[in-house]
């Protein structure tokens, strides 16, 4: 963003030119909220599984989705990161999430082979279980016209460990919503983020475009975002994290959220809450489905304690299976919100 002056708080004001653009985003974003298009392809471009090799001394390729960007996955199939290498190896290093959204000129190793295929951020996301890291997940966006959205990450400020500012975030071109992002702060329990850090878990809002539903519905209205996840990360022993997952219209995180949780019995997880922009009713859908370790997609994450990747919903249970294809979705990655002993406490799973 270009600026030219700041505002009484600190924080930067556009230029006119700028604030031009984003009246013409607002009323776009109000016009997709009244006409719901279908959405074109989501926010999300590619997602990458990096683990630790046998020897734990870097990370390896452990899977991924790339849709039609076969060249940019022979690349990273080939990658190998060591310890506070690359975007994988800084989240290694430094035990919270990254947002990188200069992929060109930075530590990113595939930058010429990320630029070729359009790709100009990406978001690393390491999992840990106490001292062990078990994985890192890597999100890519993309930058086009009708690119609008959020990701997020939230902390404590040092001297500030009361409330929540936001670290960074890449908004595609959602610029008035990430300036508003920018001047805010959230206290433990209030809004999306103060609510996922208060509790350590993850939660899904939808409608955030309502007034008194989300602190920046305002905003949210203006640009055409309605759906937020909030993902829990308390793997940096001395600050809480937050990421935030910000959905359009337009152009969605993805198709489809879901978060599992711990059922009645041992071992078994049920479906807790979820969005979807194709199928209403999934609670109604899901109300006896229980997963056990193994069973599918989520049943794997929890017998491996690790992100799990599937190109093809195909081999979902048949309840699944069959709720995914009425969704149009077709490919999906799931993580677990791991607990200090490496136990699942919730799996948080998107759907493309």
């Amino acid at each position: 963003m270009h600026f030219t002056s700041q505002s009484t708080d600190g924080s930067m004001l556009p230029t006119l030119e700028k604030v031009e653009s984003m009246k013409r985003q607002s009323a776009k974003g109000r016009l997709m909220l009244l006409e719901r298009p279908k959405p074109l392809k989501t926010f999300i471009r590619v997602i990458e599984l990096w683990l630790p090799t046998a020897d734990r001394s870097a990370l390896e390729f452990g899977g991924g989705l790339y849709g039609p960007l076969s060249d940019f996955k022979a690349v990273s199939q080939a990658t190998r990161f060591w310890y506070d290498e690359g975007l994988p190896g800084k989240a290694w290093a430094q035990r919270h999430p990254i947002v990188l959204k200069d992929l060109e000129n930075s530590y990113f190793k595939r930058g010429a082979q990320a630029a070729a295929v359009g790709l100009t951020c990406g978001i690393a996301l390491p999992i840990f279980a106490g001292p062990t890291l078990k994985a890192v997940l890597v999100f890519f966006c993309g930058s086009d016209d009708e690119h609008v959205g959020a990701i997020e990450t939230w902390s404590t400020q040092r001297g500030s460990p009361g409330f929540m500012g936001l670290i960074d975030g890449y908004y595609g071109t959602a610029e008035l919503f990430e300036w508003k992002s920018r001047s805010t702060q959230f206290s433990r329990g209030l809004g999306l983020p103060g609510q996922v850090w208060k509790s350590e878990m993850p939660l899904i809002m939808t409608k955030l475009f309502r007034p008194g539903q989300f602190l920046r519905w305002e905003q949210a209205q203006e640009v055409g975002v309605t759906t937020g996840l909030g993902v829990p990360y308390s793997y940096d022993p001395n600050r809480p994290w937050v990421v935030t997952f910000l959905s359009a219209l337009g152009t969605p995180i993805a198709r489809r959220f879901e978060i599992w949780v711990p059922g009645l019995a041992p071992d078994t997880f049920i479906l807790q809450s979820d969005s979807c922009d194709a199928t209403a009713n999934l609670a109604e859908t899901y109300a006896n489905a229980v997963v056990t370790k193994g069973g599918g997609l989520i049943g794997r994450v929890l017998q491996t304690g690790l992100p799990q990747i599937v190109e093809n919903v195909s081999g979902e249970p048949a309840m699944m299976k069959a709720s995914l294809e009425r969704a149009g979705v077709t490919s999906a990655v799931a993580m677990p919100i791991l607990d200090e002993a490496g136990g699942s406490k919730a799996v948080v799973a998107w759907y493309f």
